[in-house]
């Protein structure tokens, strides 16, 4: 598509946004009795957002002009983020990570794969060298330590290799007969031609140029308005303005970013170009500001203001449009509050104490008015890429801009702020410089009276005194990243992720397993449910920085279901979607490499450092229940995997809003864990179950092609899906790669595939039969969102029941 199309989608989506901000001004701000009429707006916000995020990504991902991605990108990170705001609102409405949105499609008229995440390609593209590089060095790393082996040629088999030869020796033949048939043709012409008269001969030669002249001028010509074509048609520059880096030829213009036709150095340019022309100006006119604004403060407290610190912000505190008076009152109230904190401890916890009761009336008298959308953090990010949008881009004439070359005006704007910066920064130190001598000669000061050992020394040396975490303590300040990482890979705690996207977890959307009424359990979600619960919960917040730290946060994520159904398969799709570094701190990997407590605590505080440092990462924990178990352990190992399970809540607590780590716990039988401790660490819990039959249909003809199967009239899938009812994905991946071998595929043209060929290795495998899936389902009913699922089941059916007795 053209960029005129992206121009257009990406008008449409803050035309759609605009509507839908409007909408939720007007309804999530007003309190709501009615339930379900609330759910149903968050259901239908959610989708009409999915449909924005999916249409300014496509926008984000293939327009050329850096400027438009620029602020695309704010936008499409606050509607990631608004997405999270609602599903958290849904969750708790519905006590289910599941919801059934059928009747909001239909009503919408829109296919459940329009609710599909889209996930953002610059989550890889805009650090593809960064993760090439370091993907090389832990190839290095792995191959020196012999953890990894170099991978050989591929070699031919021997049916290709014979044909290979064939053609080549065919072709070699052609060759020589054509050279042969060509030197009898010269010598026969050599032999047979006749003296031709000399005007004749010239005549020709004459001809024969004109010839060639006019064919060369008219490719030249056509040529020509090829290329003119394609500049107007805007899918190509012309040959003046094309990149000419060595990079952007090796890669090619269809990879390369498309933000990278507007290069660096002119951003440079104009930075230098501002600094020389209005940089005098700016300085002058801060001096010339925080000189008054002193002049004002002395006139009105009698004396000389104190500077504000660089943590203050320094000069910016002062260019905040306030009046000296409000300035002075802030300073004086900063110092008030310093004292009042170290004095007014016991008061503090008075207040907190009589605030905790105050939020239970508060909480009493909304239940009473009803629901209420709470706060956001990305309603004002999207209000202000509406505004830029309708300000810079939206009335903007795009019929002459075939290029799509950058504004210069946008830069200027964008690098200015940066140039004043810089030169505040500058002023900032002659100017608090030009106060320290006004205080001296006018207001007579003397340098030095003031002691050091004050109040503000005192409150830092007790502040330096409070006790730190132990995994947030630096225990290697003398060992470099570099070092750690190698010692991490070596170790096999640092490890390769499989390069696996999430849309390689096939299945069916179908129904919910179980409905979402007049059922005692809740419902369990399809593959492509999954698929959207590890978007949201673990690749969106952990591909944009701005989501992680605004969007509700979640640390932690568990995956549980039975073996074979894709637990470890999603995350390494989580570490290939973002580009995640993947730690594996399963307990059969970390046996004996860190013992005891000191070791564990080492370990975690090498994975946390260097995770946090080439963030994002995920620290993967196989068989997760093991580090809970009930019984009591046996060996050092089981002494290690507990002592682990206990310090993961610490760990959890060093990860902040800003780092960008994910724990991802995976496990086959969570039952056999306390569910205490269990449910305290994982956040988020995902049950993920046996494919059903519209899954299984998928999954039989999508691995049998994958494997260079072909479909034949004989084959039966419907069949298949129902003799295969309890076998999970990786079952039936196994049972298609044992019957389509190399020796089968080979005889796949003259014996086409049958149906039965699969039964006995189907047979070979065991099922998860029904009480294991019973047994799931009771213990997720055990979870924290299972127990208020249930509370809310029973307290609808004591109202049901009261209803009847009044119609009694």
């Amino acid at each position: 598509m053209s960029q005129a199309t992206y121009c257009k989608m990406w008008a449409d989506a803050q035309k759609d946004l605009d509507v839908l901000l409007q909408r939720e001004r007007s309804e999530f701000l007003v309190p709501e009795p009615n339930l379900g009429k609330v759910w149903k707006m968050l259901a239908t916000s959610y989708i009409q957002y999915l449909e924005i995020l999916r249409r300014l990504e496509a926008a984000h991902a293939h327009l050329r002009h850096q400027q438009k991605r620029a602020a695309i990108r704010p936008v499409l990170d606050g509607v990631m983020g608004r997405l999270l705001e609602l599903k958290r609102e849904l969750v708790r409405l519905d006590n289910s990570e599941c919801h059934d949105l059928e009747d909001i499609l239909t009503e919408l008229r829109r296919l459940p794969e329009d609710i599909e995440i889209p996930i953002p390609k610059y989550f890889i593209k805009e650090n593809l060298e960064v993760l090439q590089q370091r993907e090389k060095t832990l190839d290095e790393i792995l191959l020196n330590a012999g953890l990894q082996e170099q991978e050989p040629d591929k070699s031919i088999p021997l049916p290709e290799a014979i044909r290979l030869l064939q053609v080549a020796e065919r072709a070699r033949q052609g060759r020589s007969r054509a050279r042969f048939m060509r030197n009898i043709y010269l010598e026969e012409k050599r032999t047979t031609k006749q003296e031709e008269p000399l005007g004749q001969r010239a005549h020709d030669a004459a001809t024969c140029i004109q010839k060639v002249w006019r064919g060369h001028i008219q490719r030249k010509r056509t040529e020509k308005i090829r290329e003119e074509e394609m500049v107007f048609l805007g899918i190509t520059l012309p040959p003046h303005l094309e990149a000419t880096s060595g990079s952007q030829k090796r890669a090619g213009t269809v990879e390369a970013l498309p933000g990278d036709v507007q290069k660096r150095q002119d951003k440079v340019s104009f930075k230098d170009m501002l600094r020389e022309t209005e940089g005098a100006h700016i300085e002058e006119t801060l001096q010339a500001q925080i000189s008054q604004c002193f002049t004002e403060c002395r006139h009105i407290t009698g004396r000389f203001p104190d500077y504000p610190t660089e943590k203050a912000g320094g000069s910016k505190a002062i260019f905040s449009d306030k009046t000296p008076e409000q300035v002075t009152e802030e300073l004086a109230a900063k110092q008030q509050m310093e004292k009042t904190d170290q004095k007014g401890k016991n008061g503090k916890e008075e207040k907190e104490k009589s605030k905790e009761k105050k939020p239970e009336k508060a909480g009493k008298k909304a239940e009473d008015e009803g629901w209420k959308m709470g706060p956001s953090n990305f309603l004002s990010i999207l209000e202000e890429g509406s505004t830029q949008y309708k300000v810079f881009w939206q009335n903007r004439d795009e019929g002459l801009d075939f290029l799509q070359d950058h504004d210069p005006e946008l830069i200027k704007e964008g690098q200015r702020e940066e140039v004043e910066e810089e030169i505040r920064v500058q002023v900032d130190g002659l100017m608090e410089e030009k106060l320290r001598n006004l205080k001296v000669h006018v207001d007579g000061e003397k340098i030095g009276t003031q002691k050091k050992g004050g109040k503000a020394e005192k409150a830092g040396k007790a502040s330096s005194k409070k006790k730190i975490p132990e995994l947030e303590r630096d225990l290697t300040p003398d060992r470099t990243m570099d070092s750690l990482y190698q010692e991490l890979a070596e170790r096999g705690l640092l490890i390769k992720a499989k390069a696996v996207n999430l849309s390689d977890y096939i299945g069916h959307w179908g129904s919910l397993r179980k409905g979402l009424h007049g059922t005692g359990t809740q419902p369990l979600p399809s593959p492509p449910a999954v698929r959207q619960l590890v978007a949201l919960y673990g690749i969106l917040p952990l591909g944009s920085q701005t989501v992680h730290e605004n969007a509700p946060l979640v640390k932690s994520l568990l995956l549980a279901g039975p073996a074979g159904v894709g637990k470890r398969m999603l995350v390494h799709a989580i570490c290939t979607e973002t580009g995640a570094n993947l730690f594996n701190l399963t307990p059969s990997n970390i046996a004996g490499k860190y013992p005891g407590k000191e070791g564990l605590l080492m370990m975690l505080h090498m994975i946390l450092k260097v995770g946090k440092h080439l963030q994002p990462s995920v620290l993967w924990i196989g068989d997760t229940e093991k580090l809970f178990s009930k019984a009591a352990p046996k060996g050092e190992e089981e002494v290690d995997s507990k002592r682990l399970g206990k310090m993961l809540p610490q760990l959890l607590k060093a990860v902040k809003a800003k780092d960008r780590l994910l724990l991802v716990g995976t496990s086959a039988r969570p039952f056999e864990a306390n569910l205490g401790p269990f449910c305290k660490v994982y956040q988020k819990i995902i049950l993920i179950p046996r494919p059903d039959y519209l899954s299984r249909f998928v999954l039989w003809k999508h691995f049998i092609l994958q494997n260079g199967g072909a479909l034949s009239s004989l084959e039966n899938l419907s069949w298949l899906a129902q003799l295969s009812d309890g076998f999970t994905q990786g079952h039936i991946l196994e049972v298609v790669q044992t019957v389509l071998s190399e020796l089968r595929l080979l005889q796949m043209p003259r014996k086409p595939l049958r149906t039965v060929e699969f039964v006995a290795s189907l047979a070979r495998h065991i099922p998860v039969y029904k009480e294991e899936e019973e047994t799931f389902e009771a213990w997720y009913a055990k979870t924290p969102l299972g127990r208020a699922w249930s509370a809310a089941l029973a307290a609808k059916e004591a109202e049901d029941g009261k209803a009847k007795k009044r119609k009694k």
